[in-house]
């Protein structure tokens, strides 16, 4: 899968927990010019240093680190960064549309679409289970989430892609190179719709 996204950007990979989104991001190559945030490296630090202390009360730290990671490489001279977030909440994607448009980025979301049962055992395959209460929230936001984003795109991100399990296991490329020339505006001028 490749995706156009050039000069100053954010792209914000979105989906339930279990869907794919750190196995799809893991595929990304290094690059100078590109940061990507997954919050299992905040996971994984806090957890060298927190020893036995459970996972459950380590959560919200981690959280709270990854959002500070996000709002630190939004701000950076950094020209491609990629945020992983579950974001089943529009208002999480809206937070974050709007993040990019602070720091004068143009804003991509990539929804990775999987259904609950698929996104379960994906948990378990990679050992960390969302709680069943926090999972059904998930679940029940996530349902119709491709559905909306294809029908009526959100005007805040310049593309929005959805992108299923078999998809994504082809792996992730971004196409970076420099901002094109500003176009006139039209009707489809801000934003964009494509399921791969």
């Amino acid at each position: 899968m490749r995706l156009a996204v050039p000069g100053r950007t954010l792209l914000l990979v979105a989906g339930m927990p279990g869907a794919g989104k750190s196995t799809l991001l893991a595929s990304l190559p290094a690059a100078a010019g590109l940061t990507v945030l997954d919050s299992e490296a905040q996971r994984a630090a806090l957890g060298s240093v927190a020893g036995n202390v459970p996972y459950a009360w380590q959560r919200p730290v981690v959280h709270l680190l990854h959002r500070a990671a996000v709002l630190r490489a939004a701000l950076s001279t950094t020209p491609t960064v990629v945020v992983h977030l579950p974001a089943t909440e529009p208002g999480t994607r809206s937070a974050v549309a709007r993040l990019a448009a602070a720091a004068r980025r143009e804003a991509h979301l990539l929804w990775l679409q999987a259904d609950a049962a698929d996104a379960r055992r994906g948990q378990y395959a990679r050992g960390r289970v969302v709680q069943e209460a926090s999972f059904a929230g998930h679940a029940r936001r996530a349902e119709h989430t491709a559905a909306d984003l294809l029908s009526d795109p959100p005007p805040e991100w310049r593309s929005v892609t959805v992108l299923d399990r078999a998809a994504a296991r082809g792996g992730l490329r971004l196409d970076t190179g420099p901002a094109p020339e500003p176009a006139i505006p039209g009707p489809s001028a801000a934003r964009s719709a494509a399921r791969r």
